[in-house]
């Protein structure tokens, strides 16, 4: 095999890969019909029939198969109206995964309350249920877990865990739009969902977000926690405002625009059809890298009868790629492939973005110091071990999928070139 391509030789490939995101003709009408209508917002006066946004909310609770869906101005913002809506602050503390985006730990401290970071489980990467159930204590309200890459969490001994201990149980499903956990979507297991439709998700809008509920009294608290506190009109007529004064709690403006729903309303049709394909060219990858020594391919857990797939996700054994760690190897197979591999999220505990010191309000929040002190050796272990390629690259046709492996098996074989570099465990945050 050719030298390196992150070394001069010649990449294995680089005509591209599918452009995400999508647009699609359904996508390109609604946001027409809306840009050419009177109403860019929930908060404007109602036209003659339902807005996008309320279009959108029922839409998208029928594919979860949940009553209840509140969109959201984006994911942060439906983590933030989740705790809000269970009334946790100050006091409170919630339990959070070590190996996630920085939203699940700054929401928590938002709030006032305290995120308390545990270990993962190293062979899905999320969430450990027997480290949550070490971490309960007196102060605990609820425990926030991530369905994080191409995995679900133990869903069932989570939720029973949360169910003994009265705790609260927040689904974030960032990364899970339409995985299924024993016949069940992702979303509809805890007390409440948290969606983002950011500009990389699997369902996006460019920015965006939902959260969802089975509970008629959270839907409410939610409903009006995203709207300055307003509640909305049960029967508007056309030229009102469907938005009232007549709320219950003193909220924020989360809304989501009517622009951003009427792009997810268009984008929500082709989901199931994109989930479907990667999933097939995911299997297609698991069978070739199952043949390159020292790579192992991230297994769902046996509940999980509905995978999807944020970031196809895969370990690699250091050893078997010259002591090299993750970044090294992502760095090689993006110069190889121009595909978007990249190494897992950096474990919370020494995220880049995690500075609770830089925000003052902060500072009454008792313990928080000790945020930044958590062990959470399996996330360290991962970060380390653990590649992945962005879902984009599962669109393309299956047979270009094959060079996705031979790029891993050839930057396997060179490892040896990759000594000059440094490593991120070599360089500390």
């Amino acid at each position: 095999m050719a030298d390196l391509a992150l070394n001069g030789g010649a990449p294995l490939w680089s005509e591209g890969w599918p452009a995400w995101p999508v647009q699609t003709p359904r996508t390109l009408e609604n946001a027409m019909r809306c840009l050419q209508s009177e109403r860019w917002a929930i908060s404007g006066p109602r036209l003659d029939s339902d807005g996008f946004e309320q279009i959108f909310a029922g839409e998208f609770a029928d594919f979860l198969g949940v009553p209840y869906c509140v969109p959201t101005v984006n994911g942060t913002s439906s983590l933030l109206v989740a705790l809000e809506a269970l009334d946790i602050g100050a006091g409170d503390e919630v339990i959070v995964p070590g190996l996630t985006w920085v939203a699940s730990a700054s929401t928590v401290m938002a709030v006032n309350a305290r995120p308390v970071i545990v270990d993962v489980d190293r062979r899905t990467l999320c969430i450990d249920p027997e480290a949550i159930r070490a971490a309960i204590g007196p102060r605990t309200r609820a425990v926030s877990i991530v369905h994080l890459y191409s995995s679900v969490c133990d869903l069932t001994a989570i939720r029973e865990l949360c169910d003994r201990h009265g705790l609260a149980l927040i689904e974030d499903c960032a990364q899970a739009h339409g995985a299924e956990w024993e016949g069940r979507k992702v979303g509809g297991w805890g007390d409440v969902g948290a969606f983002s439709m950011q500009q990389t998700k699997l369902l996006t809008a460019g920015e965006g977000g939902a959260a969802t509920t089975r509970d008629e009294t959270l839907y409410r608290r939610m409903y009006q926690l995203r709207s300055d506190g307003r509640s909305r009109v049960a029967l508007p007529r056309p030229g009102e405002m469907e938005l009232s004064m007549a709320g219950e709690v003193m909220g924020s403006n989360y809304c989501m625009s009517e622009l951003n729903a009427a792009v997810l309303s268009g984008q929500l049709l082709d989901l199931r059809d994109q989930n479907t394909r990667r999933a097939g060219n995911a299997a297609l990858l698991d069978a070739a890298l199952a043949a390159v020594p020292g790579v192992t391919p991230i297994q769902a857990l046996p509940q999980v009868t509905e995978r999807t797939y944020y970031y196809y996700t895969f370990r690699i054994d250091p050893g078997a790629f010259g002591g090299h760690t993750a970044e090294s190897v992502s760095a090689a197979l993006r110069a190889e492939t121009g595909a978007p591999f990249q190494p897992v999220y950096p474990p919370l505990p020494r995220h880049p973005l995690l500075r609770p010191a830089t925000k003052r309000r902060y500072g009454a929040i008792p313990g928080l110091d000790g945020i930044l002190k958590a062990a959470v050796p399996q996330a360290e272990a991962v970060y380390r071990e653990c590649v992945t390629v962005h879902h984009s690259a599962l669109l393309a046709d299956p047979a270009r999928i094959a060079v996705l492996a031979e790029a891993v098996a050839k930057v396997q074989q060179h490892a040896g070139e990759l000594d000059a570099m440094a490593t991120p465990m070599d360089n500390p945050l």
